[in-house]
């Protein structure tokens, strides 16, 4: 049995290891251009697979030539994502100062609230929010009350849309939204409460509004929208997302982790 359990347990480890890479990486282009790119490289390849079945050595070598080709492509065309990424891989698993950001986010809704300045801030959990980002404004900067205050502060370039929020970094300002297409949402809300819930509903995004005619605070997640909320509320209610949202993140390498710890053992 022993003998057994020394034989498999390292295949079954270098599955788990690719199987998390390949889960990272597809969550990582989820709702972004390069899933359209993949598509067309494995059209390529599909195309490549006939014409050396049926011996289209013309086609066969043109499209040698555009496979090597095509890697540098993709290597300049898609630098800031990769750049991206590879930040991510290194910030995985370190611990992010959430309390801080909450901090800032609250205050910054706060103090809009009290302004009467209107605005939606879009904080991404699993599912990613590249496709809105790209609607936007990309900025790339420190999360601080003052920076959301100056997005937002009306007739500036960017006060109209949403701000998205990944990690601890605001990615992106001016962003759009879809709008909700429930006919059962309150005819009475505006704009800005329809999109941060059309948002919650694509995505498992937390969305807060601050609302320009009565200053009230809403918080919409799931689809669902909360209205009038307080700062202890709020703070409270970020806290538990913010938690929740880590606690799957590390599901993936403590399960990994574990399996490998019992077939070491077994070993």
């Amino acid at each position: 049995m022993m003998n057994y359990f020394s034989l498999i347990w390292k295949p079954i480890l270098e599955i788990a290891i690719l199987w998390v890479f390949f889960y990272m990486l597809l969550a990582f282009i989820k709702g972004t251009r390069t899933v359209q790119v993949l598509k067309g490289l494995v059209l390529l390849a599909v195309v490549f697979l006939i014409t050396q079945l049926f011996q289209l050595d013309a086609i066969n070598w043109i499209l040698t030539k555009l496979f090597a080709i095509s890697i540098i492509g993709f290597l300049i065309i898609f630098q800031p994502e990769l750049r991206r990424g590879l930040a991510r891989i290194g910030q995985f698993g370190v611990f992010v100062k959430q309390e801080e950001i909450i901090d800032e986010i609250v205050d910054a809704t706060i103090s809009m609230s009290t302004k009467k300045i209107g605005a939606i801030i879009a904080v991404e959990r699993e599912i990613g929010l590249k496709i809105f980002v790209e609607s936007g404004v990309a900025l790339d900067c420190k999360i601080t009350s003052e920076m959301i205050n100056s997005i937002f502060m009306p007739n500036t370039p960017l006060h109209d849309g949403g701000i998205i929020i990944e990690g601890d970094r605001i990615a992106a300002a001016g962003c759009l939204f879809p709008l909700t297409q429930d006919p059962k949402f309150e005819s009475s809300f505006g704009t800005r409460h329809r999109a941060a819930v059309g948002l919650t509903e694509e995505t498992d995004a937390i969305a807060i509004i601050v609302s320009e005619e009565s200053g009230n605070i809403s918080l919409a997640v799931g689809g669902r929208l909360t209205r009038n909320m307080d700062r202890e509320t709020l703070v409270k209610v970020l806290r538990g997302l913010y938690k929740s949202g880590r606690r799957k993140k590390k599901g993936i390498l403590t399960a990994l982790n574990k399996l490998g710890e019992r077939f070491a053992k077994k070993s």
